[in-house]
């Protein structure tokens, strides 16, 4: 005999979880997600799917294999945009009346594998300069749009022939080869000679990547991450962090927020400073999502991230080169507190390859890059496809028991509380008992919502076959279903270019029947 009905509402909220047990995330995480595919944890609440990406221009990069340099020119005139193919680097105005890649520099060894840059404005001259592990440093000057190698010629210029990694700190660039952290003279960006104040410091573990934080310059290695203070050759001090943790990626280091997040031998942490004065903290940022984070580092061993500055998310991409784009993989994290790798919840990409990417804030726009192997450069958050193909974003909740796991429950209604910001048609469906085969599964139903309007249409609604057009836009879906189980799980898949929308809440009905 079953009991009165009763509810029991699905907060979207959480995010993706996959290190713990489906029946522990039912029952301790309600409104995380078993799947989270293409759907980001919202700042605004609730679970959005991902915008799309487009070409940045349909121009084709030269020559054939990996795209090596990517940088977004931090000009707030126009929208300038550096790229380098096959050792040559190509320089494109995407606001020119005709848009072309016009080459600017030719490495000595082109067989590089990726080129890392910094920008940096020294006496009022805006200047990139990228180094890629192999050649001396190639200089971009926004001025006149040129780029230059140096030779090796000035006085301890040597000492950079083959540099992996550039930042700029204190008015001077620092340079990383192998275990030597070479800088400059101070205003400087090619006086090495330390008479002028420029230096190197050797440190006795690989300099993986720089990172300015704070008042210090983060020094990442292979075991270990250093910090280097001061203001010149005279003072600058190297004091460490921690010397048990190390960074294995520089193309995994970025500020989100006011933390620095970096891929760790045990996932991704965050270094964030403390309350005690010249302090740091360095916190497991990936703790929910651990296997995927694993399954990536043992996939793959080429990573490139980015950050998305207005929806406080990091992104890092896995990249295999013969793999299809369909099936190429990332993680999705946005920050929900100031400080601190805990507040973050995660998703899944999937369909997004890249190699290498950049961003740069440049006013009231937010231009995110990147590129893979086929030639082009991308735009990300842009559009509602993935540069023409679907997008198929997909969330699925973990078997919740509910109240008690050992009672079955009968279920009656399912209303979905979703946000459209355009016309979607996504499907929603409900599965019992861990999606036992030997038990008959509902049939999934359809939720369908105009640009004008709103309507539902499915096989398991109470108006059956039919779909209501015009009205008012709605948010609520209210679905009647059949079935009954000891657990219950909530799948809902879009695989389209329709707009984005935002999964709120889900509430069920249902009876509690009587213990066996």
């Amino acid at each position: 005999m079953t009991t009165a009905w009763s509810t029991f509402p699905v907060p979207f909220m959480g995010g993706l979880v996959t290190n713990i047990s489906p029946l522990q995330q039912g029952i301790n995480a309600v409104g995380s997600a078993f799947i989270l595919q293409n759907f980001e944890p919202s700042l605004d609440g609730g679970y959005r799917k991902v915008a799309g990406y487009s070409k940045l221009d349909t121009a084709q990069l030269s020559g054939s294999g990996v795209v090596q340099a990517l940088a977004v020119v931090p000009n707030a005139d126009e929208e300038r945009f550096i790229a380098a193919r096959n050792g040559v680097y190509y320089l494109i105005n995407t606001t020119d009346s005709t848009p072309a890649w016009s080459s600017k520099a030719t490495a000595s060894s082109t067989g590089f594998t990726r080129a890392r840059h910094v920008s940096y404005n020294f006496s009022n001259a805006l200047k990139i300069v990228f180094v890629d592990g192999t050649n001396y440093p190639v200089y971009y000057t926004d001025s006149n749009q040129t780029m230059a190698y140096i030779t090796g010629s000035g006085t301890g210029q040597s000492a950079v022939n083959g540099a992996s990694t550039v930042e700029v700190f204190k008015s001077t660039l620092f340079f990383s080869k192998g275990t030597e952290l070479v800088f400059t003279a101070p205003y400087s960006d090619t006086d090495f000679d330390p008479a002028n104040g420029a230096g190197s410091i050797g440190l006795n573990s690989e300099i993986t990547g720089l990172k300015v934080y704070r008042d210090a310059l983060i020094v990442f290695c292979r075991d270990k991450i250093m910090r280097l203070t001061g203001n010149s050759s005279v003072d600058f001090t190297l004091s460490a962090v921690t010397e048990d943790l190390g960074c294995l990626s520089a193309d995994t280091i970025q500020e989100i927020g006011s933390d620095v997040m970096f891929l760790a031998p045990d996932g991704l942490r965050t270094l964030s400073s403390t309350e005690r004065i010249g302090d740091f903290g360095i916190d497991v940022a990936s703790k929910n999502i651990r296997p995927t984070i694993t399954e990536m580092q043992n996939f793959s061993q080429s990573f490139s991230s980015t950050i998305i500055r207005n929806k406080a998310q990091y992104r890092l991409f896995s990249f295999v080169s013969g793999e299809i784009t369909d099936a190429s993989k990332g993680v999705l994290g946005t920050k929900f507190v100031d400080q601190g790798g805990q507040g973050f919840q995660w998703g899944e990409l999937k369909g997004f390859k890249s190699y290498i990417a950049d961003s740069q804030q440049i006013g009231n726009n937010e231009f995110i890059v990147f590129a893979n192997t086929d030639g082009y450069v991308y735009r990300m958050e842009t559009g509602t496809s993935r540069d023409s193909s679907n997008i198929n974003a997909i969330y699925e909740s973990p078997f919740m028991p509910i109240t008690d796991p050992q009672k079955r429950k009968t279920f009656y209604k399912l209303d979905l509380y979703i946000k459209p910001f355009g016309a979607f048609n996504v499907t929603a469906a409900v599965k019992y008992n861990q999606n036992d085969k030997d038990k008959i599964q509902p049939a999934s139903f359809t939720l369908v919502s105009g640009a004008g309007g709103g309507g539902f249409y499915g096989n398991n609604n109470a108006i059956y076959n039919t779909t209501t057009y015009g009205e008012a836009s709605t948010q609520s879906f209210n679905n009647n279903i059949t079935g009954s189980g000891n657990t219950v799980a909530l799948r809902i898949e879009d695989n389209s270019s329709n707009a984005s929308f935002l999964l709120d809440t889900a509430i069920l009905e249902f009876a509690e029947n009587n213990r066996k």
